[in-house]
């Protein structure tokens, strides 16, 4: 089995498994470097507390570094800061090894926990501030929910002043020297992990940061990638950052920010576009601006996505259906925090014109508010349909600058 340096402390050992060779996780990221299943033991003088197991294909690594360091015997505590199959896919086997420890969850992972296990086992559901001892060692739980699974929890060793902090500072970066100070640059792992994984939830990441600051954190134990010793501090920093400030921040002065997304295959969608964003920058406290979906990646989408109060999209009909770059667009919606963003759609077409309707309803699901109907325009768009489409883009703006109409959710 490789080796690792595997003490955090005299005390706390990691016990977790390396997966070199993962290159996608969760079907959504790309983990180039492979990833890590970090699991921690951590001994007292009345026992010891196994914190998370590993993923169920990896148990045999985890098994092996946890008996170096323990019998199953001297097992007081499992706790699991959340269910997610990559941290407890050991646990059954782990419980029956070890029968008498007793399965520490958070209040909102008991549902899950009947869900993953048919069988009665014992088990404590804990939240903020409730503590368990190992005699000369004491952890305290944190309540973190949704980071970024309901059930997430953290916890806190006080006498080695260690934060395991769930998936929270986590990276999908696969190096068996482990700590921060000696693995390469994880730095771009680590900001990818935020905006795939944490970014959706910022206020819940700012009441989270809340908690820990409550505490002296000499070390984060994440339960993927390095663990950060060198200056934990400027790591909570990275992410108060990276969760804090305006909601849309390229607001100009205060004004609300539409933002006009089209693809045109004949300039057709492009003129309705562009009179579109005439109209919606014509209300006063509106900035409109138009992106062309042709020349946009995905982290600009993300981006301009976060900062748009009203998103419009435009696409032709195409074969039934709108074009590939607007499905894209909807699909870095996920990646945002669900702020209930004004929408509307848009399109010329030559033959049935679905489009607009199919991504509106796609618009639907993502919880986009709707206040108006989708605007079609056949082939090439004379001066009255251009009017139009400039009246469509002036509606929507002042729908966002607070004019009451009856809204589809």
């Amino acid at each position: 089995m490789p080796g690792v340096q595997a003490a955090l402390s005299p005390s706390v050992h990691f016990i977790g498994a390396f997966d070199p060779m993962i290159r996608t996780f969760d079907i959504i990221m790309k983990t180039a470097n492979g990833s890590s299943y970090n699991s921690y033991i951590v001994r007292g003088s009345e026992g010891v507390c196994i914190m998370d197991t590993v993923k169920k294909q990896f148990a045999d690594q985890f098994f092996e570094r946890l008996e170096k360091q323990c019998s199953y015997d001297e097992i007081k505590f499992i706790v699991l800061h959340h269910l997610e199959p990559d941290h407890s896919g050991a646990l059954l086997d782990l419980m029956e090894r070890a029968p008498q420890a007793k399965l520490i969850i958070s209040g909102r992972a008991v549902m899950m926990l009947k869900a993953l296990v048919k069988s009665e086992i014992e088990y404590e559901a804990v939240s903020t501030g409730k503590t368990i001892s190992l005699g000369d060692k004491t952890i305290t739980f944190l309540s973190t929910p949704f980071l970024h699974w309901p059930d997430t929890m953290s916890s806190y060793l006080h006498e080695e002043k260690i934060l395991f902090s769930g998936d929270v500072f986590g990276s999908h970066y696969y190096d068996e020297r482990l700590y921060d100070d000696e693995v390469g640059d994880f730095s771009y792992a680590f900001r990818y992990y935020y905006e795939h994984i944490m970014r959706p939830f910022k206020p819940y990441v700012l009441q989270a940061l809340k908690l820990y600051k409550k505490y002296e954190i000499d070390v984060i134990a994440p339960l993927h990638g390095p663990i950060l010793r060198m200056d934990p501090q400027s790591y909570i920093d990275k992410y108060e950052k990276w969760s804090t400030g305006a909601k849309y921040k390229k607001s100009i002065a205060g004004r609300k920010i539409v933002s006009v997304f089209y693809m045109s295959s004949y300039d057709n969608t492009l003129a309705m576009a562009e009179k579109i964003t005439e109209g919606a920058d014509a209300v006063d406290g509106i900035v409109a601006s138009m992106y062309d979906l042709a020349s946009l990646e995905e982290q600009n989408m993300i981006d301009l996505l976060e900062e748009s109060n009203a998103v419009i999209l435009g696409s032709p009909t195409i074969n039934g259906d709108a074009v590939k770059p607007a499905w894209d667009l909807l699909a870095c919606m996920p990646y945002l925090e669900n702020s209930s963003k004004i929408g509307a759609t848009f399109g010329s077409f030559g033959w049935t014109g679905e489009a607009p309707d199919m991504l509106q309803d796609r618009m639907r699901w993502l919880k986009f508010r709707l206040p108006v109907d989708p605007l079609k325009i056949k082939l090439i768009p004379n001066d009255q349909e251009l009017m139009q489409s400039f009246n469509f883009g002036r509606e929507v703006a002042e729908i966002t600058m607070g004019k009451m109409v009856e809204m589809e959710l």
